[in-house]
């Protein structure tokens, strides 16, 4: 979460991590005079929009007029449209789950939480996640929307 975080600040993942890290080693050094560990991810937030401010205050002008264009990139991977229409079609399959399925699969592959993290956000067990989410995942590959996929 705080990588993501840290990507919104950002236009480029690999500032997103140099920052997160900067974040990260800022809170370590103030380990000693942080009251409330509780509360330890809002103060890591707060030294991400910190630093990424100090940042930005501080930047340099790196681009350059030039006379040659820089090199093209290469194509993206897939048509956008297709792209589109499987996440469009996952979507729909993961609303014919359950809710309680559904709301395991969003919080173990979408919101990237643990089993461990899951269980206690639902307030059930972990052999519990491990159950639904194997047969929300069953559900979803014989959907015959996501066919193609497979």
């Amino acid at each position: 979460m705080l990588l993501r975080t840290a990507r919104s600040l950002t236009a480029n993942p690999c500032d997103a991590e140099d920052l997160l890290q900067t974040a990260l080693t800022k809170t370590y050094v103030a380990w000693e005079r942080i009251e409330d560990h509780r509360a330890l991810d809002g103060y890591v937030r707060r030294a991400l929009l910190n630093t990424r401010t100090s940042q930005w205050r501080k930047r340099k002008v790196d681009e350059f007029a030039c006379d040659d264009l820089p090199e093209p990139q290469a194509p993206p991977a897939g048509d956008p449209a297709e792209q589109q229409a499987l996440h469009d079609a996952m979507w729909r399959a993961i609303t014919k789950l359950p809710a309680r399925q559904r709301a395991m699969v969003v919080l173990r592959y979408y919101e990237d939480l643990s089993e461990a993290q899951t269980a206690e956000v639902l307030g059930v067990s972990i052999g519990t996640v491990k159950s639904a989410v194997s047969r929300a995942l069953g559900k979803l590959r014989e959907d015959p929307e996501l066919g193609p996929v497979r």
